[in-house]
C-alpha cells in the first residue's frame, strides 16, 4: 500500500527559488470497529495496520490475550478495522468516563486515566544493559527508516534485547509506531520483560504507561521527557532516559539498569 506521495513543491535555497518534486509522507485514517460497532479513528500511515489495531487495544488495556481475539479483518480501501472480541460489556464499562484528551501528534486519546494507570503493576527485575549499547541503536535510529530519509514525516521504534534489534516500525504517529510494536510482539509471541523500546519522539506519559501496561522495563528517547512520564517512571519501575544521541543520555529514572 502506497505511504507517501510525490508532490510539486516551491523551494527556497538560499537565494535560490524554484519547483521541484518532493515525497510527502501520506497521513491516513483507519477506523476501528469492534463487534460491528464504531470504536475510534487512528491518523496514521498506512502501513502494518493489522499491528496497529491491536497493539492500540493492547496498550489501552482492552485485550489482554489472543484468546480475546475471535476475528480481525483490514479493509485497506475503506480504511477500516473489524475486529471481534469477547467480552463486549466489559469493552463498554472500560470506555465509560475514561477519555482523556493525551499530548499526542495532534488529538491523541487514551482510555483510562493516570490514577487508573497508577495500578499498573510495579516492574521488579534484574535487567540491565550496556550504555554504549544504548547510545550505538539510537544513533543508528534514523538511519533504519527509509520513510523518514525520503519524506522526514515520520516517527520510528524500534524493539531490542539487550543485544539484538528485533522489530522496528515507522509512522506519522510516535503511539502508532509503538502500537505497532507492540501489536507484532504480541502475535509473534515475544516476551516484552527483558526488552528495551527505542523512540525518535519525546516519552510524555501516555507513551510511557503504553510501555508500562505490557512490561518493558527500558524505555529510552532520542528526544526529551516530560516530569508525568519522569513521576510514573519511577513509581513503576521503569528505567527512563532520553536525549541519547551522538556519546550522551540522560537517565531520569532507575538508573541501576544501565551498565556504565
Amino acid at each position: 500500500m502506497q505511504v507517501y506521495k510525490k508532490m510539486i513543491i516551491t523551494k527556497i535555497r538560499d537565494e535560490k527559488i524554484y519547483e521541484n518534486e518532493d515525497m510527502i509522507i501520506m497521513e491516513y485514517p483507519l477506523t476501528i470497529f469492534i463487534n460491528d460497532e464504531e470504536f475510534i479513528t487512528l491518523l496514521c500511515t498506512p502501513k502494518s495496520l493489522d499491528y496497529l489495531a491491536i497493539g492500540f487495544l493492547i496498550s489501552e488495556g482492552f485485550i489482554k490475550s489472543k484468546e480475546d481475539i475471535i476475528n480481525m479483518r483490514i479493509d485497506e480501501i475503506r480504511g477500516i478495522a473489524h475486529l471481534e472480541i469477547k467480552e463486549k460489556d466489559l469493552l463498554i464499562k472500560k470506555l465509560y468516563g475514561k477519555r482523556t484528551m493525551t499530548t499526542g501528534c495532534g488529538k491523541g486519546t487514551i482510555f483510562y486515566s493516570v490514577i487508573d494507570a497508577l495500578k499498573t503493576k510495579k516492574i521488579y527485575n534484574d535487567f540491565n544493559v550496556k550504555k554504549e549499547y544504548i547510545l550505538q541503536i539510537s544513533n543508528g535510529l534514523n538511519k533504519r527508516s527509509e520513510l523518514f530519509i525520503k519524506t522526514g514525516g515520520v516517527h520510528s521504534c524500534l524493539l531490542c534485547s539487550k543485544d539484538d534489534e528485533l522489530i522496528f516500525h515507522e509512522d506519522v504517529g510516535r503511539h502508532n509506531a509503538i502500537d505497532k510494536i507492540i501489536g507484532e510482539a504480541f502475535i509473534k509471541g515475544i516476551d516484552l520483560k527483558d526488552k528495551i523500546i527505542l523512540t525518535s519522539g519525546r516519552i510524555s506519559s501516555e507513551m510511557l504507561l503504553k510501555s508500562a501496561k505490557v512490561g518493558i522495563p527500558v524505555v529510552v528517547s532520542r528526544s526529551a521527557a516530560t516530569d508525568l512520564a519522569v513521576d510514573i517512571a519511577n513509581k513503576l519501575g521503569i528505567t527512563l532516559v532520553g536525549f541519547a544521541r551522538g556519546k550522551k543520555m540522560n537517565i531520569y529514572s532507575h538508573e541501576e539498569r544501565i551498565l556504565i
